[in-house]
């Protein structure tokens, strides 16, 4: 037990530090393109810690005059609670292009990318639900026939007992066509022909090369996916701040199913470094 523990959080402890990695890269790539061909060249004898000018911090007193009629953003996220910030993913303040999410730390800020966080929630909720109580099914009112091709008609065939295990029932229905009874619940209303193909080409790929334990992993991922919050949808502050505080709860976090980060993490320091500020 002891030692089972010690592998999870240490591999716990690697996927953040994966999102650090990702957010060194980030500011890298920043720097290098902060604005060089925009600036013009200064005095020799200037220098900004002796310049009038010198930032003094985020809240500049000569600056206060202006401040009444200052345009503000239109964030929707400004319901949020005060003290949100202190958790480890901050509060949410933005959405840019209905697909990253912008949330305030104590000390920086987070960039998510809804989709792949979403996708990587969902994923460990199946996984837990298999593991304890097994996937919890919805039965379709009316049965959809996905017709499929004889490559993937026999990819499925000897498969479907182990999807059945996830929610998944499908039934045979002549020679070219898979019957739908059920999905996973967690799921809800699903693309049923779009699921279905996903998960035929994927046992056709792996055919027998994995272990069964592997291959439904990956089935579960597929439906994971499917059921994400999709890029390019508008959230409301309220979800936004959920999937923040799913997120910290959840094991793997940092990395979607597919290994790219979901969050990048940027300190305070940095950001007024590219600015100038220290």
């Amino acid at each position: 037990g002891l030692v089972v523990g010690a592998l999870k959080q240490a591999l716990a402890e690697k996927s953040h530090r994966s999102a650090d990695t990702n957010a060194r890269t980030a500011i890298d790539v920043l720097a290098r393109g902060n604005g060089a061909r925009y600036r013009a060249p200064a005095p020799a004898n200037w220098s900004l810690p002796r310049s009038p000018y010198a930032p003094a911090g985020f809240q500049e007193s000569p600056q206060a005059a202006f401040e009444a009629g200052a345009p503000m953003a239109d964030s929707r996220a400004h319901e949020t609670p005060a003290q949100e910030p202190e958790s480890p993913l901050g509060a949410a303040r933005a959405q840019l292009h209905e697909t990253y999410i912008i949330a305030q730390t104590q000390d920086g800020l987070v960039i998510v990318d809804q989709h792949a966080a979403h996708e990587r929630i969902v994923y460990e909720k199946l996984k837990r639900q298999r593991e304890e109580t097994g996937v919890a099914r919805q039965m379709l009112l009316i049965p959809a026939v996905v017709e499929l091709d004889e490559s993937r008609m026999n990819a499925l065939a000897p498969a479907l007992d182990e999807l059945a295990a996830f929610g998944l029932a499908l039934e045979t229905f002549g020679p070219g066509a898979m019957l739908v009874r059920e999905t996973p619940a967690l799921l809800g209303e699903v693309d049923c022909k779009r699921l279905v193909e996903d998960i035929a080409d994927i046992l056709a790929e792996e055919g027998d090369a994995r272990g069964l334990s592997r291959r439904l992993d990956h089935v579960l991922a597929t439906c994971a996916c499917h059921h994400s919050v999709r890029a390019g949808r508008r959230l409301s502050a309220p979800e936004m701040n959920a999937l923040l505080r799913e997120m910290e709860t959840t094991p793997g976090a940092a990395q979607c199913n597919h290994g790219r980060p979901t969050y990048i993490e940027l300190k305070l320091a940095d950001i007024e470094k590219l600015f100038g500020r220290r």
